[in-house]
């Protein structure tokens, strides 16, 4: 384990609690989530002996994999953060402990029916705050409407909240004040949906600010991504 990583592991968490205070929050509230694509899973195992405990995936056969080759870390948590291609639906149900990506109803009727009287798969509900309907995630309009869909037709998934990445053309704090408003959507439907997925390693501050409870961050922590074919 390199030094290195474990002073940026204490600097994050460091600016993690300096913004929840900052926006009045308590600190113990805010879930830190590291985010492990491209790295190998021994980069996962010393971060788990620096005493983390959810890590993030956005590749199905990665999170399968690090999964399978970790399986002695029993009380770590696995967060899928990658969209979820459909025929995808069953291998990332079986891997995953949250799914941060639904966003659609065929998706969610996919993940109910891969496994449907298995224990309670928690999700976020992804909407999309840019304008480019090619982006991963729901409309915000369409955020409602999903949730009730879920609700009704998947007791096999159990909706946490809300999920999305701020949009590079917008300021962070405008676009999760946008995801703050469909949180609140949701919860017209599903009252007890209160977690909010949102900030990165530049704008988690911002997401901190905006009631965010899950953060999902990769670089500041565990260094440049290898190179990947």
């Amino acid at each position: 384990m390199t030094t290195d990583l474990t002073a940026r592991l204490a600097d994050v968490d460091a600016r993690i609690a300096d913004a929840a205070r900052s926006a009045g929050r308590d600190p113990a509230e805010i879930t830190r989530i590291v985010v492990t694509k491209f790295h190998a899973a021994p980069l996962i195992a010393d971060l788990y002996e620096l005493g983390v405990r959810d890590v993030g995936e956005s590749r199905q056969q990665e999170l399968s994999a690090k999964r399978d080759e970790l399986s002695e870390l029993a009380d770590l948590t696995w967060h899928f953060v990658g969209q979820v291609q459909t025929k995808k639906a069953r291998a990332v149900r079986a891997s995953a402990d949250v799914v941060h990506s639904l966003d659609r109803e065929r998706l969610a009727d996919a993940l109910h029916l891969a496994d449907p009287g298995g224990a309670a798969l928690d999700v976020f509900l992804q909407v999309n705050l840019t304008d480019d309907p090619g982006r991963g995630g729901a409309a915000p309009d369409d955020v409602e409407p999903l949730a009730t869909h879920v609700a009704a037709n998947c007791p096999s998934l159990r909706v946490r909240g809300v999920m999305a990445v701020a949009p590079l053309t917008a300021a962070p704090a405008e676009a999760f004040a946008r995801l703050a408003a469909a949180a609140d959507a949701v919860r017209r439907v599903i009252p007890d949906a209160t977690w909010m997925s949102a900030g990165m390693s530049g704008d988690f501050a911002e997401a901190i600010a905006a009631g965010a409870t899950h953060l999902r961050i990769g670089t500041a922590i565990t260094g440049p991504r290898p190179v990947h074919g």
